[in-house]
């Protein structure tokens, strides 16, 4: 695996064998193809790429073209136990919507970002006026996919507002092992290049919550193991 994607390794630690997984963005397959490799989970994927679906489909996955603005409303309501969004929120025209909709079709949901509050990226706008590159940004802005980018803290707060429940965090880096975080520090907002985030809803419609269906663990462990 590259250095690049730390995210994955997570995310392989966090999925629960045999779950139901959607990865949403999922490219060529690589992590679909590793978690039902190493986790056996019951896995489909959404991509936008015509190319990328076709190489998903010649790993034999389970993937259908669409985008996520767009084709997440055609999923049953809790139709997966995880829905993955690694390092695409910031590529969707609507964050707001795309968020809700991973917790209306999944019980939890994993999210990963480049974090544009990261101290290097503040250097670089206020030293040099220019648009940042970095490891988690590495492209110019001529180039880029990402029309949203926010902050951890911007992602904190939109939690809030919608009623998601911050179960872990972590900080990345490339090259180094994930960090486990207080998404809501000042400090980890300006030391996080990026971030990754396991996310539930407080609440369910019939009630309940996401631990009430499974013995108690604490999220991080699961994270970050």
């Amino acid at each position: 695996m590259s250095g690049g994607r730390e995210d994955f390794r997570e995310i392989l630690r966090l999925v629960r064998p045999g779950t139901r997984v959607l990865d949403i963005g999922c490219g060529e397959g690589v992590l679909l193809e590793m978690m039902a490799q190493e986790k056996n989970i019951d896995g489909r994927g959404l991509e936008i790429s015509p190319s990328g679906v076709a190489a998903c489909l010649t790993r034999g996955l389970a993937v259908v073209q669409g985008d996520a603005d767009r084709d997440l409303a055609d999923f049953p309501t809790q139709a997966f136990d995880y829905a993955v969004l690694s390092q695409t929120l910031q590529a969707v025209r609507e964050p707001r919507r795309v968020l809700e909709e991973l917790l209306r079709i999944a019980e939890r949901a994993v999210v990963s970002f480049p974090n544009f509050g990261h101290w290097r990226v503040r250097w670089a706008l206020l030293a040099g006026g220019r648009m940042p590159m970095t490891g988690s940004l590495p492209t110019p802005w001529y180039e880029t996919q990402n029309i949203h980018l926010c902050t951890v803290g911007d992602f904190v707060d939109l939690c809030d507002e919608l009623g998601v429940e911050i179960e872990a965090a972590g900080a990345m880096a490339e090259g180094q092992p994930v960090r486990e975080i207080n998404p809501r520090s000042y400090v980890e907002n300006l030391r996080a290049e990026s971030a990754i985030f396991l996310l539930s809803r407080r609440t369910r419609t019939d009630g309940s919550t996401p631990d009430d269906r499974r013995p108690a663990k604490r999220a991080s462990d699961d994270l970050f193991g």
